[in-house]
Formats: C-alpha cells, sequence, structure tokens
C-alpha cells in the first residue's frame, strides 16, 4: 500500500507512475476524498474543543448559581455531542473510503525499471546454456502434454474426470519427478541459508490482504464457503472469516511476522516452502490451455526474503541467482528478462523474470518472477523492524519473493529438453539419487 502522506504531497510523481505502469488509477480522486476527510477532522476537532470548554463552563455557571444559564450551557453540550456524532460518523465512511481507493493503487516502479507499455518491451539482461539442436540429432522433439501421456507418467483425461480442466494428473514416474524436483529445489535453498517452513494451504482474508492479492485478484482465487459469508471487513469490502486456498506460498511466508516489530540485527531473513498453489486463472481463456504451464494447481518452491530498505536491491540480485542456479544445476537453457514498468506486478517496485527453454513453443517461457515490493506490503501486513543504533522507532522493512521455481513447468522443461529419439527421457543426474537412482524414464 503507498503511504498516504507520500501521495497527498506528490501527485505529480504519482500520475506519472500510473501513467508508466498503465494504471487507471486516479491520484486526483484520492486527493479530492483525502481534502474532505481533512476538512472534517478540522471541524470535528473544533466541535471538540467547544464541546470541552462549554462543559467546563457549566462547572463555573453552577458555582455561580445561574441556573438558567447552567441548563442553556448543558443544551449546548448535547447539541454539540450531536453534531460531534454526526460528523463522526460521516468521517468513519470517508476514511473508509480513502482506505478502500488507497488499497487499490499499485506499487510505484522504482528509478531503475526501464519505461514501457508492455511485455514487448522487456529488455533481455542474459542467457544461459545452448537449446539442443534435434534437427541435427535426427528427430523432431514431442511436446510435453504428448510425450508425457506417451510414457504413461501424466494423464490429463482422467484429471479432466477427477476434477475438471486444467487440471494434472501424474503417475509412476511422473509423481515421482514431481516430488523429486520439489526435494530437489528445497535441499538448494536450504544449502543458500534459507529457512524452511511449511504454512497452511489455507488462508484468511488478512493474510492475502498482506500480500496484495485482496481485494484485487479476488476473483483469481479459489474460497471456501462460511456462516460468515455475510459479514465484511474494512479491506475493499472483502469477506472476514473466509478462507481462500493459498495462490503462492508468498503469502503465507511474508505474513509470517505480520503485526510484529523484528530487530535489525536479525534481518535480512530468508525463507522457504512448497506448496501447493490454487488459482482460478480468471481472465486467461485461450491462453497455454495444453499441457502444464497454465493450471489451476500446481506445486511451487516459494522464496522470501524481509530485509532493510538499504539492503533490498542488493538482496533482489542474490534471489534471482539463487533462482537460476536450480536451472543451472539442472542444465535448462533460460534467459532473464527486466519487467518494463508497463508489465510490473500489482505489489511489485522491480522485476526480474527467469524464462526456461521449451522447444514445443521454440521459444522460452517464465518458471520464475523475482520482486523487490519495497514497503508496499509491509505498509499493508504492519511489518516493522527496529534499529536503535540508527534511528528511534521502528520503520517499514522491505519484502521480497521469487519463485524457486514453479515445479510444474520445470517438469514440463525436463520432458522437453531431455527427450531421446525413442520416446524416453533421459534424468539429469542432480535428480538421480531423489529418483532411487532411475536415468531413463521409459514408456511402462
Amino acid at each position: 500500500m503507498l503511504d498516504a502522506k507520500f501521495v497527498r504531497e506528490n501527485p505529480e510523481a504519482i500520475r506519472a507512475a500510473m501513467l508508466s505502469r498503465s494504471s487507471s488509477w486516479n491520484v486526483d480522486d484520492f486527493l479530492l476524498l483525502d481534502q474532505q476527510r481533512r476538512a472534517l477532522i478540522v471541524q470535528l476537532e473544533d466541535l471538540q474543543a467547544r464541546r470541552n470548554a462549554a462543559s467546563k463552563h457549566i462547572g463555573d455557571l453552577m458555582r455561580e448559581g445561574d441556573h438558567a444559564a447552567t441548563e442553556a450551557a448543558k443544551a449546548e453540550v448535547a447539541r454539540l455531542k450531536v453534531d460531534i456524532a454526526a460528523i463522526d460518523a460521516e468521517k468513519v465512511t470517508l476514511d473508509r473510503q480513502v482506505t478502500d481507493l488507497l488499497v487499490t493503487a499499485p506499487n510505484l516502479p522504482d528509478a531503475s525499471v526501464p519505461a514501457g507499455a508492455s511485455e514487448d518491451d522487456n529488455p533481455e539482461i542474459k542467457r544461459w546454456g545452448t537449446p539442443r539442436d534435434f534437427a541435427a540429432e535426427g528427430f523432431a522433439p514431442q511436446a510435453h502434454w504428448d510425450l508425457g501421456p506417451a510414457l504413461g507418467i501424466v494423464d490429463f483425461e482422467r484429471a479432466v474426470k477427477l476434477a475438471e480442466s486444467r487440471f494434472v494428473l501424474l503417475g509412476g514416474a511422473g509423481a515421482a519427478l514431481e516430488r523429486a524436483l520439489i526435494n530437489f529445489m528445497l535441499d538448494v535453498h536450504l544449502d543458500a541459508g534459507y529457512k524452511e517452513w511449511w504454512p497452511p494451504v489455507l488462508a484468511n482474508s488478512d493474510t492475502l490482504f498482506g500480500t496484495g492479492n485482496l481485494p484485487k485478484f479476488e476473483d483469481d482465487l479459489y474460497k471456501t464457503q462460511t456462516e460468515s459469508d455475510a459479514n465484511t471487513d474494512l479491506e475493499g469490502g472483502v469477506t472476514a472469516g473466509r478462507l481462500y486456498l493459498t495462490p503462492t506460498a508468498e503469502a503465507t511466508l511474508t505474513n509470517i511476522h505480520r503485526g510484529e516489530v523484528l530487530e535489525a540485527k536479525t534481518l535480512p531473513r530468508y525463507y522457504t516452502a512448497y506448496t501447493p498453489c490454487f488459482r482460478e486463472e480468471a481472465g486467461s481463456a485461450g491462453r497455454d490451455t495444453r499441457g502444464m504451464i497454465r493450471v489451476h494447481q500446481f506445486d511451487k518452491v516459494e522464496l522470501v526474503k524481509l530485509t532493510t530498505p538499504e539492503s533490498s536491491f542488493d538482496e533482489l540480485e542474490k534471489m534471482t541467482l539463487q533462482a537460476e542456479s536450480v536451472l543451472e544445476l539442472l542444465g535448462l537453457p533460460y534467459r532473464r528478462i527486466e519487467l518494463c514498468t508497463g508489465d510490473l506486478g500489482f505489489a511489485a517496485a522491480k522485476t526480474n523474470d527467469i524464462e526456461v527453454w521449451l522447444p514445443s513453443y521454440s521459444d522460452y517461457k517464465e518458471i520464475s518472477s523475482c520482486s523487490n515490493c519495497g514497503d508496499f506490503q509491509a505498509r499493508r501486513a504492519n511489518l516493522k523492524y527496529r534499529d536503535p543504533q540508527n534511528f528511534k522507532g521502528s520503520r517499514f522493512l522491505h519484502t521480497l519473493n521469487g519463485s524457486g521455481l514453479a515445479v510444474g513447468r520445470c517438469f514440463a522443461a525436463i520432458l522437453e529438453n531431455y527427450q531421446n529419439a525413442d520416446g524416453t527421457v533421459t534424468v539429469p543426474e542432480v535428480l538421480r539419487p531423489y529418483l532411487r537412482g532411475i536415468e531413463i524414464i521409459a514408456p511402462e
């Protein structure tokens, strides 16, 4: 969430930032509501001062024995109380309107983010690895959505029977490969100093509000029904008491310390977790409908960092390199791109995307986004730190998150990049210990 004081004092900077992000959020709407709210506060304080003065004067009149004046003063106090209650109720309404508007504003791009309108303007930062030349090897590669079923390790049709479209059923070596990837990724991150968590797969509205998933992305979330669905909280009308299937462990990991004040000497904190993730994928009709690239349920190993503002961009680079190291260990070609202003996610101030090479697309596809959110999420989740040696009180810390990696997309990349002419798939060496020594996945 943006700082209301900063928005109030820097409207032109906010207007320019929203334009660069191609966001329709209107700073003038905020300024108008905020001005009305601040005028009410002045009016309320004036009425309260008059009430206090009149109440004090009543005692003086009573001591003087002026009964008529005393009664008149009491009537004035009673009238002021009614006026105060009315103004206070109006202020509560305006407070909510200001908050509801402010929480829909996206984060401000960092000054280092390249300008651009869409993903077409994202600059490529680097490439690693060389895609295989299957033509030189004498065969045409299969897409993972054909190769997986042929091997008997992926079943899309039965997944539809069990759930609906855009779900995946893995069996045999497919299930084992998925589990192997999860454990391998966690081990890589634990070796790098991350602390592993096993968070709930359900998250409440406060948790998802803290990371910016609510209220803006309500339609993308799978949600439970509860008896309290008729009640609403103050965050954009989001239903209080309702639980949501987590869209990413970013939400739960970032909110572990919600409402707490951490000590600077304990920062940065590196957290990782595996969770299944659930997304409705609202508005994605027609996009990557085949295979395992865009599905409603997928596995992901997430990385989250809690840092001081001074170190957050250095930590973003380290996080990106950490995610890239997984692909390098697996021998999968990838590239890194930096998102331009018009392609940034809602909560991000700066993002590096990592894209893995997929022969079925003859292109790179996103497998990780590593983002520095600045203090945007920390303001929503009330995440602070104290550093008595450098400043008084407490300040908002910075939060970072990244996929380390999206397991299903990594699964698909292994099938496609490690396939052989006879329809088998060679298991990357680093995964073989997790697969009981299996070196080749062959048709069952």
